[in-house]
């Protein structure tokens, strides 16, 4: 049977290719992000590739978007940035454009999916990082951020898994994407392998 999916974070990396393999088997995907251009020029059926941006109270009023697919069997958060850097380095703006995109739009994405999943007993699935299970250098910000997805998921999962919602996370090491080759040596990905 053909689903429903939300998809965040689309534009590149692990949500570019989620898209990709859910887009098969008939399923109808929504792919969120700030620009979608390259996702778009791919022309896959049954993918409606839009630019939005999560982190946005005002623009994650989700409400005209589901209500015109009417049903939501998925939701995948998994828009996420990055900025690393020192502790005493990381300006405060920098915090707060993390925890918005990473914490923040998948906290405002669910919430406004919820009425939508309760009807299908559909799942959530949040993308975390190992940066989130385990502290390391120059990562103050993003790894705060993912280990708050993981606690986030938890909640989610407790509060809604009475009305038949599964809530998991994922929280995968480096993934040969633009961002993780940008901040990891292969030593470094070969020490978290």
């Amino acid at each position: 049977m053909s689903k429903n999916i939300i998809i965040t974070g689309t534009s590149s990396g692990i949500g570019f290719e989620l898209v990709k393999i859910f887009s098969k088997d008939n399923n109808r995907v929504l792919a969120l992000s700030r620009n979608n251009s390259k996702l778009r020029d791919l022309k896959l059926d049954g993918v409606d590739a839009i630019d939005f941006d999560i982190n946005n109270p005002d623009e994650v009023k989700l409400s005209e978007f589901l209500n015109s697919v009417n049903r939501i069997d998925v939701l995948i958060n998994n828009a996420g940035v990055a900025d690393f850097g020192k502790i005493e380095k990381v300006s405060y703006k920098k915090w707060r454009t993390i925890m918005e995109t990473n914490l923040d739009g998948s906290f405002l994405t669910t919430q406004n999916c919820i009425e939508f999943l309760k009807k299908t007993k559909g799942c959530i699935i949040n993308i975390a990082s190992i940066s989130g299970l385990r502290a390391s250098t120059l990562r103050v910000a993003y790894g705060t951020s993912k280990a708050a997805i993981v606690h986030l998921t938890q909640q989610q999962a407790s509060e809604l898994g009475e009305f038949g919602i599964r809530v998991n996370c994922v929280s995968p090491g480096p993934v040969k994407t633009k961002l993780a080759m940008a901040v990891h040596t292969k030593d470094i990905i070969d020490a978290y392998h």
